[in-house]
């Protein structure tokens, strides 16, 4: 046994040895790869720090050049620019999501700056409102609980998950976007003073922040220092901060609220807010830590008063009680059946009303103090109602003695009065999908025009169990039917049992389904059902709503109750409420200012459908909005000074303010502080003693306001179009109400920034500063990538792996450039003085078509397709022109500095650093960022046919080398890489084609549509096929009027050719064409896609040049793309061309033909130079092949010999002894002969001998021929 036992120890012994070589040899692998990763991240790293260094000399001479402080200049009748973005608020540090919108801003004014136009990009910091005092309120209060520094107990905290319905998403108003700004926020489970450790603050730093004024000194400093490692183009000296700390600023405030009281804009009393009772005011966006964007839903009240004998829960109650069930759609009360109650929710009884007697049934989640007299009132809800008048005392809920708590499974089977009700009387029965944190949770059911009601009714219906476990008696629930109340087309007048019957639905607890069922039935019930019964019969469900609502109020059988639409926490972490408050608010209901503002939109340039849509919207949604408060910071209403105004309120024409905000060239007011602590040169103060102000100097003001407003764009996040934008619009409007030329020009929304495809969050750890990106990957690496993240509404993506090529992108410009300048130095390149090749026509042209591209790109505020259109596509056609020219050395000079200069300028307005570095390579004067956009000359469309032709066929030449290699059909014979090919091209089509062409022409004119100069759009739109429908666009001619906010436009647009069935009997009627028949229509098929590709060029019968001429321009560059030794370039119409060439080319559309491999004599190749690294090589020579095409071959065999090297071939002079003498060092080819490049040499295969003939003289060669390449 131990015998038998020790080869298997050993086995294992073995094993385990094996195992710990594999372990070794893996892990040294791993380390292996880890020094390799960690070499490219020094690599990469050492790179961003020398683009950080240089942009830290660049942005330092920048600022000492003053270059981008604005000075207005009426005198020079040049056009001005006036950008901006709404001021960040100062609580943090900016971050990623900051900066995208920022560099909208930043790329437009750098390209603006380029077209001559006098550029001002101003920038303020927003302190207004209750943020900064309430964390600075909160760091003094967590010192006072938890000491200093603070010691914070532990706890975890749970995340909500938020659920939506489908009655949520049909009744909200979609311009109501949701906010999703990343600052330091925080609801109630995490401690201020941890979000500023976040924030890379120290304890004793931490401290200071208690005073909110400190805030006000710290954030406002380093987002301006933030912005600045950006190179950012902004005019710093009119910086400033809100509050009424800086006086100037505050004395503006109350100016601009002034004039809106005197115009009756502004209004007291109360009114629905979002509402902290914590902090005892209004809760506005800005004030919450979570619900931005959130506003008041508007619910109707129901009161199902409960009928005798009560439930034994509620017998001790005398008075009336009523369950109050909170509906959306009060025009479906007609069809109530019953009402739900969920088994085990906890309800609650309290006392409602100064003088009524009836008590509410409804969720409990707050108790008041005790009420001298009762009145009897609701639920959950009862904390929102007794903030809206609904209670004796305002936000005091008294609940009847013993029946705080009550769950629902008391009281179900009560039998109720449901108003406007076929059934006189109705019952409390079960539902199980109920919710306690929307409405009352008692819902008043609805089975004909509800799915959820109907499949809960039918549950109850058909599961006697399910009754009897709830103490539900037949009576209560068998005889009642749906009842009909609005006919929908499509499904009747009973649309819930109708899709559930269409979706198979058997029970409430199908979720899935009941969604689908209720979108479908919600929707085409409001907006195309017909009221079928009541005193609205005939009408529309949706036009009946409002009218059944304030039936049922006036008839007191229901009230308006409102509640957040979602949760809301304020910063102070309360969960808000809607109250009805005593405030001051803007009346934005009011119609004719609506409509006013509406023609600030019909003026404005939106750069998207979508903007100006919501825009709209919500000036048709919005009503009265609040705009005082009673804690925070910010300015005091001049006429109540006890409140302050909101943030919201004092951020709409503060654009205006930049104009005169500070000193520039001796003149305006604060002398460059951000607090206006410093009078500015002007000698404007702002106390009393100043006034009244001396004339001169209030014209130096005028003349600068004048000369920079309106604003030319204005740049914000999508979230802020239903308030921010829309309150701009409102406030521009009514302070300068005859004035429209002061109105905005153009917003400019965009959506929010992911990363890497994924939200922003600090909780996850995806998240960046604006000073993190920049040192991750340098200033211009993360404004590249921001380009390129995105331009439309909807989320922008910034990806890391992006960013990091960008690095390298830019990196290898720089590179590229110096060497540039180092062959140009070296006479390395091609002479400006050369004749122009082809290469040469299709670069210039690339570059003019780009430019072109480029700056119509800018214009339209469509970064990431300048981007695309100035540097990637523009590197691409340095490329292909790379290409070829055969190497750099074929470049000229000249085109090569032409495309340095000009990449350098069109994508300086992204990447400023790298191309200003550029510049300065280049010797260049002065800076870029105030250079011009450069002058292009037109670009010529046959040109660009010519490279497309070009490109195009070698396309095919590949795809055809590729079939040739790889044949459909396996051969045991082996496939030998063709090196000769012949390229056939048709000058024409052959006469039936061109007749089916002609007939297809003569379709597209007949439709042909044209409107000269007759067309406006908003300036900046794209135009496309959907703005002319009938057919294909063939020339756009954009006029850009100077800041007219429009453009004129000549469209041609190209008829749409018939369909197939229709062309096929117009082929038919011509007799030509009958033997074609076969063959006709598959050719319609492919004219019809070239067509819809290429327009009306696609209906040519012959090419507009000479393709054979390109093709031998080009031949070098196609023989070396195909690795070919022999090409020939041939006509179809030739004598005697195979039938089925002829048949298969098309003009444009040339065809390869590639021959097998000729046999040939090889020779060898010798080098005699001595030390320059090239040595002997085997060249096989066919019969034909001349001089320089041997060289080619030898080229494309050998990568040693470079580019740059020139090629001489010779021959001995004697064939056969020649090789055999020793080669001399001083004179290495004096025994040979130079043979000139149009040589021809002839073989012999069989004899295996060469000669070459050269100007009628034929000379043998041998077995050895000498190149030298130098």
């Amino acid at each position: 046994m131990d015998g038998a036992g020790e080869p298997r120890r050993s086995a294992d012994r073995a094993e385990r040895e094996r195992d710990n070589d594999n372990e070794v040899i893996h892990t040294s692998a791993c380390y292996a790869n880890g020094l390799i990763m960690a070499s490219n991240a020094a690599k990469e790293r050492k790179k961003v720090a020398a683009l950080l260094e240089k942009e830290a000399e660049i942005q330092k001479r920048w600022e000492d050049a003053k270059i981008f402080e604005a000075v207005a200049k009426p005198e020079e009748n040049r056009p001005k620019y006036l950008v901006t973005f709404p001021y960040p608020y100062m609580n943090g540090r900016l971050h990623l999501g900051h900066t995208f919108t920022v560099s909208k801003c930043e790329f437009a004014v750098g390209y603006q700056r380029m077209r001559g136009r006098n550029c001002l990009f101003p920038f303020g910091l927003h302190c207004t409102g209750m943020p900064i005092k309430a964390n600075a309120d909160k760091i003094k209060r967590e010192m006072e609980d938890y000491g200093y520094p603070p010691q914070f107990p532990e706890h975890e905290e749970a995340k909500p998950v938020e659920e939506k319905s489908v009655l949520d998403e049909i009744t909200k108003d979609k311009s109501k976007s949701k906010k999703s700004k990343v600052v330091a926020k925080t609801g109630p489970g995490k401690y201020q003073w941890q979000i500023m450790q976040s924030l890379g603050l120290e304890d004793e730093e931490i401290k200071k922040f208690a005073d909110a004024n400190y805030w006000l000194e710290y954030f406002p400093q380093h987002c301006i220092d933030d912005l600045k490692l950006m190179g950012i183009k902004v005019d710093w000296r009119r910086s400033f901060i809100t509050t009424d700390v800086n006086p100037y600023y505050d004395s503006f405030v109350r100016w601009q609220f002034q004039h809106l009281r005197a115009a009756k804009k502004i209004d007291f009393g109360k009114r629905y807010t979002i509402y902290s009772p914590k902090d005892g005011q209004p809760c506005m966006d800005h004030d919450r830590a979570s619900g931005e964007g959130v506003g008041p839903q508007e619910y109707t009240l129901i009161k199902l008063k409960v009928l005798e004998p009560k439930p034994a829960a509620l017998a001790p109650i005398k008075e009336n009680v009523f369950l109050v069930a909170a509906t959306l759609r009060p025009e479906t009360m007609y069809g109530q059946t019953n009402c739900y109650l969920h088994p085990d929710i906890v309800y609650s009884a309290f006392y409602a009303g100064p003088e009524e007697d009836r008590v509410y049934i409804a969720t409990a989640r707050y108790a008041g103090p005790e009420e001298s007299k009762v009145c009897i009132a609701t639920a959950r809800a009862a904390r929102n109602m007794s903030y809206q008048g609904m209670t004796r005392e305002n936000g005091v809920v008294r609940f009847v003695p013993g029946l705080e708590k009550i769950t629902g499974d008391k009281i179900l089977g009560a039998a109720l009065s449901a108003p406007l009700a076929k059934y006189e009387r109705v019952y409390a029965l079960p539902m199980l999908t109920i919710k306690d944190d929307k409405g009352t949770g008692v819902v008043t059911s609805v089975p004909s025009d509800s799915p959820d009601d109907f499949a809960a009714l039918s549950d109850l219906k058909k599961k006697k169990p399910l009754r009897e476990k709830y103490g539900i008696t037949d009576e209560m629930v068998l005889p009642f039917e749906p009842v009909p109340i609005i006919e929908i087309e499509g499904l009747g007048s009973l649309a819930a049992p109708e899709m559930c019957a269409r979706l198979k639905i058997e029970s409430q607890n199908e979720k899935d389904k009941l969604e689908d069922a209720k979108k479908e039935v919600y929707l085409k019930g409001f907006y195309d059902g017909v009221m079928l019964v009541g005193k609205y019969a005939g009408q529309k469900a949706g036009d009946a709503k409002k009218t059944v609502q304030t039936d049922l109020i006036t008839e007191g059988l229901a009230d308006k109750y409102v509640e957040p639409e979602k949760k809301i926490i304020s910063r102070s972490g309360d969960e808000c409420v809607v109250a009805l408050c005593d405030q001051w608010y803007l009346n934005y209901g009011d119609e004719e200012w609506k409509a006013q503002t509406k023609t600030a939109v019909e003026q404005l340039e939106t750069y998207s459908e979508e903007t100006n849509t919501n825009l709209l919207r919500t000036i048709d949604w919005l009503h009265e909005h609040a705009c005082s408060r009673s804690y925070g910071l910010g300015t005091r209403l001049p006429w109540d000074p006890q409140y302050l105004i909101e943030s919201l309120s004092d951020s709409t024409i503060y654009n205006a303010y930049y104009t005169v905000s500070q000193s520039g060239v001796a003149h305006l007011l604060q002398e460059g502080s951000l607090e206006g602590t410093v009078t500015g040169p002007l000698g404007v103060k702002y106390d009393a003693a100043t006034m009244p102000v001396e004339e001169a100097k209030l014209r130096e003001l005028r003349k600068e306001f004048t000369y920079w407003y309106p604003i030319d764009m204005r740049v914000s996040g999508k979230d802020l179009v239903p308030n921010h934008l829309t309150y701009l619009l409102f406030n521009h409007v009514a302070i300068w109400p005859d004035q429209k030329e002061l109105w905005p020009r153009s917003i400019r929304a965009n959506g929010h920034l992911l990363l890497n495809n994924e939200k922003m969050s600090k909780n996850t750890g995806n998240f960046l500063t604006l000073t993190e990106g920049i040192e991750k990957f340098s200033a211009d690496g993360m404004r590249l990538s921001l380009a390129d993240a995105g331009d439309a509404v909807e989320d922008a993506n910034f990806v890391f792996s992006m960013a990091d090529a960008a690095i390298l992108r830019l990196y290898n410009l720089l590179d590229w450039v110096r060497e540039m300048v180092a062959a140009r130095d070296a006479g390395a390149l091609r002479s400006a003085d050369a004749p122009r090749i082809f290469a040469d026509r299709v670069f210039q042209n690339d570059m003019n078509r780009q430019i072109e591209a480029t700056s119509a790109n800018y214009e339209a505020t469509l970064f990431k397709e300048a981007l695309k259109t100035g540097f990637f596509e523009y590197t691409a056609i340095r490329d292909r022109y790379r290409e070829l020219c055969g190497g750099e050395q074929g470049m000229a000079a000249d085109l090569v500095f032409q495309w340095v200069e000009t990449q350098a300028l069109i994508v300086s307005p992204i990447a400023p650093h790298v191309a200003e570095q550029v510049w300065e390579l280049l010797g260049k004067e002065g800076f870029i960022v105030n250079a011009r956009w450069p002058e292009t000359s037109p670009v010529d469309e046959l040109t660009s046919k010519q490279a497309e032709f070009l490109e195009e066929t070698i396309k095919e030449c590949r795809s055809r080398l590729k079939n040739y290699m790889n044949p459909k059909k396996k051969t045991t014979t082996p496939i030998v890489t063709p090196t000769e090919a012949t390229i056939w091209v048709a000058k024409e089509y052959p006469g039936w084609q061109r007749t089916v062409l002609m007939i297809l022409a003569q379709q597209a004119k007949e439709n042909e549509w044209h409107d000269s100069l007759g067309t406006t759009v908003k300036y900046g739109r794209s135009i496309n096929d959907d703005t002319v429908t009938c057919g294909k666009v063939i020339r756009i001619a954009m006029f850009f009027l100077e800041w007219s906010s429009k453009i004129w436009v000549s469209v041609r647009c190209a008829g749409i050719l018939p369909d197939n069935k229709a062309i096929s009997q117009l082929i038919g009627k011509e007799d030509s064409l009958k033997k074609f028949a076969k063959k006709t229509m598959p050719f319609v098929q492919m004219v019809k896609e070239a067509y819809e590709a290429k327009g009306a060029t696609a209906l040519a019968v012959a090419c507009e040049f000479d393709q054979a001429a390109v093709l031998e321009e080009n031949r070098d560059y196609l023989m070396n793309g195909l690795e070919l030794d022999g090409l020939k370039i041939r006509h179809t119409d030739e004598a005697g061309v195979d039938a089925a060439i002829v048949e298969a080319v098309c003009p444009g559309v040339p065809s390869i033909v590639y021959e097998a491999p000729r046999d040939g004599v090889t020779v060898t190749a010798r080098n005699v130079h001595v030390a320059n690294g090239l040595f002997d090589m085997e060249v096989t020579i066919l019969e034909g092949d001349t001089v320089s095409g041997l060289v080619r071959k030898m080229r494309r065999t050998n990568r040693a010999i470079k580019p740059r090297f020139e090629v001489a071939l010779l021959r001995y002079s004697d064939p056969v002894g020649g090789p055999r003498k020793l080669i001399s060092i001083e004179d290495p080819t004096s025994i040979n002969e130079k043979m000139a490049e149009d040589g021809v040499f002839s073989v012999d295969v069989a004899a295996q001998t060469v000669k070459v003939t050269v100007g009628g003289v034929s000379h043998v060669i041998g077995d050895t021929v000498v190149y030298s390449a130098v």
